[in-house]
Order: C-alpha cells, then sequence, then structure tokens
C-alpha cells in the first residue's frame, strides 16, 4: 500500500524542479496528483510520465496569482477524481537582488508569486479540504523565510517569512476542521532556480564548505519530507517547520 492511497493532490509549480518530483512521488505512492503550472508543455509530459509509470495525474494550466485560476485548478481535482486532500503551495521565483537595488514592481512581483500565491491557493482550497473531511496543505518556505542571508535576496526572503507565518494562521485557524498546515524551508537545493547563485564558483563553494552535511540537496530530499507531512503518518503535526538544509541553519 501506498502512502497517499486514496488522496487527491494539487501541486502549484508542479511541472518541473522540485514540484515534478514531488508530483512523481505522490503518485507512486497512490495519490491522483493535479499538476498545475504555467509550463504547460513540461506539465503535459510529466502527466504523460505518470501515467506511462501507472500513476493518475491531470495537468492544468495556473498562475498562481490569479484567483480565478486558482478556484479552476481545485476545480479540476473535484471535477476530476471527486475530492482535494492536499494542497502543495510549491510555486515560487526567485529575485537575486538587495533592497536597494530593488524596484517597486520587482518586489511586488516576488511577493505576488510567493506569498500572494500561496494565500490565493490556501483560499481556493480550504472549502474543499472541508469537504473532505480534512486534509493537508503543505507550504514551501525557504530557510531564507527563517534567517538573513549574505546574498541579495531582500523581497525572496521577505516573501519566505511571509509563507512561514502565513503558514502557522492557517494551521490555527484550521485545526478544528482537521485541516493540517504546515512549511517546508530548504537550503540550497540543486534546480533551475539556483543556477545563477551556483554559477559563481565562490558561492557555490561557500555552501559546500558551510553546509554541515557537506553537498547541496536535491530535489527528493525535498520530495520525501513533503510527502511525509502530506500523508497520515504526519496526522499529529501542523503550524510546524520542516527544515531541509543539510544542518546549515542548525549553526
Amino acid at each position: 500500500m501506498g502512502r497517499l492511497d486514496g488522496k487527491v493532490a494539487l501541486i502549484s509549480g508542479g511541472a518541473r524542479g522540485q514540484g515534478a518530483a514531488e508530483a512523481l512521488l505522490f503518485a507512486s505512492e497512490g495519490a491522483k496528483v493535479v499538476i498545475a503550472d504555467i509550463l504547460d508543455e513540461d506539465g503535459r509530459k510529466l502527466e504523460a510520465q505518470i501515467a506511462e509509470l501507472g500513476g493518475d495525474a491531470a495537468y492544468t494550466h495556473l498562475d498562481v496569482t490569479s484567483a480565478a485560476e486558482w478556484d479552476a485548478a481545485v476545480q479540476t481535482a473535484v471535477d476530476r477524481y471527486g475530492r482535494l486532500d492536499i494542497l502543495v503551495n510549491n510555486a515560487g521565483i526567485l529575485l537575486r537582488k538587495g533592497l536597494e537595488e530593488t524596484s517597486v514592481d520587482e518586489w511586488d512581483r516576488v511577493l505576488d508569486v510567493n506569498a500572494k500565491g500561496v494565500f490565493l491557493g490556501t483560499k481556493a482550497a480550504i472549502p474543499a479540504l472541508r469537504a473532505a473531511g480534512g486534509g493537508s496543505i503543505v507550504n514551501i518556505s525557504s530557510i531564507a523565510g527563517l534567517i538573513g542571508s549574505r546574498n541579495a535576496t531582500a523581497a525572496y526572503q521577505s516573501s519566505k517569512g511571509a509563507v512561514r507565518l502565513l503558514t502557522k494562521s492557517t494551521a490555527v485557524q484550521y485545526a478544528r476542521d482537521n485541516i493540517r498546515c504546515n512549511s517546508v524551508h530548504p537550503g540550497m537545493i540543486v534546480t533551475a532556480m539556483p543556477e545563477e547563485i551556483l554559477a559563481d564558483p565562490e558561492i557555490e563553494q561557500d555552501y559546500y564548505d558551510r553546509i554541515p552535511l557537506g553537498r547541496l540537496g536535491n530535489v527528493d530530499d525535498i520530495a520525501n519530507g513533503v510527502l511525509f507531512l502530506a500523508s497520515d503518518d504526519a496526522s499529529f503535526v501542523t503550524g510546524s517547520e520542516l527544515v531541509i538544509d543539510g544542518g546549515l541553519v542548525a549553526q
């Protein structure tokens, strides 16, 4: 038996990177998965890949800054699979600029995707989760939402800090509906997002030197943590922060 047998999951930013790893793992553990993203070609390829592996997935277009598109994505899960049990707010963008170098438009864009996107997704999913008798929301934050950084990412860090506190607010407000909400805080994970940062050999080496486990993370490291929080194994876990960073912020 899979750890998510009988459950239906919606994953934003699910077409590639961490989101795709989560979708593949969830499907292998028995979940029916709605992959939601703006990357239509990648999303449809992943849908087909999951089907070839014997899983069940559906792709839907989703701009996380649009309330209407969030409502449609949740409805896709309900229409196709009859319910929604799990929401993973995975979509996000990175802006590597300091505070003084960040324009108002850039600030708004990062906060819109990374913070408002989580708010809109949670708001859209709550009624369906409640109708299913409860469920799990997993919000992908970052260690950047926990600590300051020498790297210039003012807007990104602020958005991820907002996700951390929104998670706790959601957890407390909806616990009586049997809806759990937790945040995951990845460290440096090898995906397309941090390519610009890791392209600088000095910065890459600095991460290797600072991480106690001596390596960068991979998408499966994150997906396995998300699976735990999404599953009934975490039935008494809500409002918590799961840090997956090789020990970086423990120092």
